[in-house]
């Protein structure tokens, strides 16, 4: 048996390395405190729940979903940008739902990308962004992102050949891992670029309802002319605490929309239409759940920081996201910090090696732990005292 050279060329999923580690803790009977996934422990709120019970008994909802999703979830979706950004969309050709925005956003390139094209990725940035890439026989070139840029790419920096060539741009803000945020002025510039090299832009944006201390994410569409060149991902999974539930969205340029719905349509036969009961009660039902979400993870945000500071590594308080994202002692790599803490103190963080190659000496920690948890995680790492 062969497998195809992008299988056997497919690095291990990151977090399915750091399970395999806490499995093996928990297995000796350590207890493991964990700060590595994004994955929100406050429940789905009961409202959302009781939607998806009623909708389970409706004998219609026990069948294939369409790929396109519910009309009424089109503009459910329609109506909350409207609300949340002043900028509307038309609901069946402007908008998409999808099974978690990770699958929209891996199956996009298949889109956009022949072989041997090139994707323009930030770097630190989301894996999928690249494999997704790989996948459809593409080329990543990465932008650098730096603290000193504010984890921005610079688009000046491109060469011109290289952003001639290429056909998509990812862009992420709020970021992973980083909690870098971007102003309405680099978005313009975004646009201005993706206009000037017919560049597509893909705006990966779960996090634009995770953000504190007043602080309200803009979406790229926004500035005007975005929707010439960009779609958005968004997701339910980070606002209304329904990771498990897989839903997310897409947004913007219709052809773009279009499609991504075509290549769903022939690779998955949509979401459960129970779940997008779910979905449509998440948007137009009560909003409490994301100030009252956003107060907890501001209360872990600030323990974490004033721990990690304690112990010697500099952090810049994100504004937004689920990320707290620390730098490491000069010399000391991501991986063997990572290594020596869980080790010592059963305390797991990401490596931001994992990220990029810009993510080196840098360590990711989530806030979608449990106000315990943190309390002891940091206790732990105040006690061990650092490298």
């Amino acid at each position: 048996m062969k497998l195809a050279k992008r299988v056997e060329s497919l690095p291990p999923y990151l977090f399915a390395e750091i399970s395999k580690k806490i499995a093996a803790k928990r297995a000796a009977g350590i207890d493991v405190v964990t700060f590595a996934i994004g994955d929100p422990d406050i429940p789905t709120p009961p409202h959302i729940l009781a939607e998806l019970h009623r909708a389970a008994d409706v004998p219609a909802n026990h069948r294939y979903p369409e790929s396109e999703g519910l009309p009424e979830l089109n503009q459910a979706i329609s109506d909350f940008y409207q609300r949340r950004f002043e900028v509307r969309f038309e609901p069946m050709k402007e908008t998409l739902a999808l099974i978690g925005s990770k699958e929209g956003i891996g199956h996009v390139a298949l889109c956009f990308i022949d072989p041997g094209d090139i994707a323009l990725v930030p770097d630190p940035g989301y894996p999928v962004y690249e494999i997704g890439t790989m996948f459809a026989g593409g080329t990543s070139y990465r932008l650098d992102c730096t603290r000193e840029t504010g984890w921005l790419p610079n688009f000046d920096a491109i060469p011109a050949d290289v952003a001639e060539k290429a056909k998509v741009l990812w862009l992420n803000y709020p970021n992973n891992p980083t909690g870098a945020t971007a102003d309405i002025g680099f978005f313009q510039r975004a646009v201005a670029f993706a206009k000037k090299y017919d560049v597509a832009i893909l705006h990966d944006n779960p996090y634009c309802d995770t953000a504190y201390d007043g602080y309200q994410p803009p979406s790229i569409f926004e500035v005007d002319g975005a929707r010439d060149v960009a779609i958005e991902f968004n997701s339910f999974s980070k606002m209304y605490n329904m990771t498990g539930w897989r839903i997310g969205m897409a947004v913007g340029n219709r052809t773009m929309i279009d499609a991504l719905m075509r290549v769903k349509s022939n690779i998955d036969s949509g979401i459960p239409q129970a779940i997008q009961r779910m979905a449509i009660e998440a948007v137009n039902g009560p909003q409490d759940c994301i100030a009252e979400n956003n107060a907890i993870y501001q209360r872990r945000r600030d323990r974490m920081v004033a721990g990690l500071r304690k112990i010697g590594l500099e952090v810049d308080t994100p504004k937004a996201s689920l990320y707290v994202w620390a730098k490491l002692p000069a010399g000391v790599t991501s991986a063997d910090f990572a290594a020596k803490v869980i080790e010592d103190t059963a305390v797991v963080v990401t490596p931001g090696r994992g990220y990029g190659l810009n993510g080196e000496g840098y360590i990711r920690l989530s806030v979608t732990t449990p106000d315990d948890r943190v309390e002891e995680g940091m206790r732990r790492l105040e006690a061990w005292g650092g490298m």
